[in-house]
């Protein structure tokens, strides 16, 4: 049965083609500045990201699936970059983008669904808090405007929380003539529930109308830059890739997802223009993968990864990393990257930077936990 409500979601959904994975979560504030976090849903592997050539055990722990460091960029003499990763290459050398590694959340098991909670929500446990740390973020900003908007089926969890998120989902029906659209909205100009309902749905699909929002990455980094690059438009987002997961095949299948990180990342950075110069962009996973390779041309669940920011904001050029090393006695408990580096405290950094918050008071808002550490070292430039 199509109910008004149900009605008034797929009218809104149907204002163009939007993605289901990756999905997008916008939230709006009254500021210039832009923050979006990239959530690589997977467990990424981060010394296969971010590479590091220069540590004498990473050959051998990797096997065939060790990149060549003459394929890569180089970026220290310790670190390169995935050679996928072209267009994030260039922003590294135009000091556009830095990277922290051995990096992780304080989670230390190895479940995708309670790494991605502890992550989403800034706790210190799975399951222990209920709303995710955008939606504090969101809270700390001065004047917001909006209420969040989640192009998804559900909301991702880091935007869960008192701020009000409305759904923009995907819909297989043809665009709503507007004809149609006229008559329903004389019919709910009355109506004090379903008018504000309504009314949250046509805004969308005015900011929508443009994007032509498509699966492939490039629209949606497109897409993305058309929501944030608006006057009236959200200044928070939120983007969920997925496939990260790389237990088999790996080589192929990495560099494939890395090739689609990097192009809606570029296309990003096009479609912001002027704005670009305002925006950090945060990528960062649930939890790494092992140090050494599996038999079946994979990885598997690991703990610490590297995390990238990107943006004509960031301080870039630099790999960011207290290096434990890949010698067997320095991997936690004998397999994997040994974190030492939190990503509470990137996360507090980077967002309070953004904003012109302290990140040490940032950080107890956001992971009340309160086991954040302030990070050392600029993110953004001054």
């Amino acid at each position: 049965m199509l109910t008004r409500r149900r009605f008034l979601w797929c009218a809104g959904a149907s204002a163009g083609a939007m993605l289901v994975a990756p999905r997008l979560v916008f939230a709006s504030a009254e500021t210039d500045r832009r923050f979006v976090f990239v959530i690589q849903r997977g467990a990424a592997d981060g010394l296969n990201i971010v590479v590091p050539y220069g540590d004498p055990a990473y050959a051998a722990l990797r096997g065939p699936l060790a990149i060549d460091p003459s394929t890569a960029a180089k970026l220290d003499g310790t670190f390169a970059l995935h050679p996928s990763l072209k267009q994030v290459a260039q922003m590294y050398a135009g000091k556009e983008a830095l990277f922290v590694h051995a990096v992780a959340s304080p989670y230390r098991e190895r479940s995708h669904f309670d790494g991605q909670n502890v992550l989403e929500t800034g706790g210190n446990a799975p399951y222990r808090l209920r709303d995710g740390w955008m939606n504090r973020l969101l809270s700390m900003l001065p004047a917001p405007r909006a209420d969040a908007i989640a192009f998804a089926p559900t909301v991702p969890l880091a935007l869960r929380g008192q701020a009000e998120v409305t759904s923009y989902a995907p819909s297989s029906l043809p665009q709503a003539p507007d004809d149609l659209i006229a008559r329903v909205s004389q019919l709910y100009a009355g109506d004090a529930q379903l008018h504000p309902l309504w009314d949250a749905a046509m805004q969308a699909r005015a900011l929508a109308a443009d994007a032509r929002a498509r699966q492939d990455p490039a629209s949606l980094g497109k897409l993305a830059a058309s929501f944030l690059a608006k006057p009236d438009g959200p200044r928070i987002a939120m983007i969920e890739t997925g496939g990260w997961d790389t237990h088999s095949a790996q080589n192929p299948r990495l560099a494939t997802q890395l090739k689609a990180l990097d192009t809606m990342l570029a296309a990003l950075r096009d479609g912001l223009a002027g704005h670009w110069a305002n925006t950090t962009v945060l990528v960062a996973t649930e939890f790494g993968r092992t140090a050494a390779a599996n038999g079946t041309g994979g990885t598997d669940h690991g703990t610490a990864s590297a995390a990238m920011i990107v943006g004509g904001a960031v301080s870039g050029g630099r790999v960011l990393a207290d290096w434990p090393g890949l010698a067997n006695a320095s991997l936690y408990q004998a397999r994997d990257l040994q974190p030492t580096t939190g990503l509470d405290t990137v996360i507090a950094s980077a967002a309070g930077e953004t904003f012109g918050i302290d990140p040490q008071r940032v950080g107890a808002a956001l992971f009340p936990d309160g086991r954040t550490q302030r990070f050392g070292q600029r993110i953004l430039r001054t």
